[in-house]
């Protein structure tokens, strides 16, 4: 697949205010800080399109962008660290999962993973509830540009030795580098085949 087109659509506070739910949707969530809108501008090809900050916790609605006028990509706010009032978190937290449990043009959510570091329990945690929530997922690890490719291996193998405690079956992944554009082929290759089912 190829980005010919994509733009930036509206930003909700509630998945109720989203387009209609017309078009397959694919949308992207990770811890603050993890390169959620580096990974998405690569995609695009668009530096412009997902707001970068070194902030973490700046995206806080849901952001719909539409790409080749036929599916829609969703980037989400970050879950954990983000300085926030406990209220407010605990509000995002509702969004998020309102969104994920109820959006029914949702094909799959990429989780993104710092593939930098060793696995950390709160990502665990969060695809632990999108199997509860029986919500496809796949594992994106992001900054594989930022440490050693041993190192990165290393981490991924971990995360996934981890995952096997509780699941039986183990999602599709995709280590990536938006600096290098590593693994978007093969990321927009599958949002292509899952668009064509």
């Amino acid at each position: 697949m190829k980005i010919t087109s994509a733009e930036y659509l509206i930003s909700s506070p509630d998945f109720t205010k989203a387009p209609p739910p017309d078009k397959p949707e694919f949308a992207f969530i990770g811890r603050s800080n993890v390169g959620k809108s580096s990974l998405i501008n690569m995609l695009a090809d668009n530096q412009k399109l997902a707001k970068t900050s070194g902030t973490p916790g700046k995206t806080q609605l849901i952001n719909h962008f539409i790409v080749n006028n036929e599916w829609y990509l969703v980037d989400l706010p970050g879950y954990g660290f983000a300085k926030v009032s406990q209220n407010a978190r605990n509000r995002w937290e509702q969004m998020i999962e309102n969104y994920l449990r109820k959006r029914e043009n949702l094909i799959n959510v990429f989780v993104l993973i710092d593939g930098r570091h060793s696995p950390q329990k709160i990502d665990l945690e969060f695809m632990n509830k999108l199997g509860k929530w029986e919500i496809p997922f796949t594992v994106v690890f992001t900054k594989a540009d930022k440490e050693t490719q041993k190192m990165v291996s290393q981490n991924v193998k971990a995360f996934f030795a981890e995952m096997r405690e509780t699941w039986q079956f183990l999602p599709e992944y995709f280590v990536t580098s938006a600096t290098k554009k590593t693994g978007k082929d093969k990321l927009l290759a599958f949002i292509d085949k899952t668009i064509r089912g």
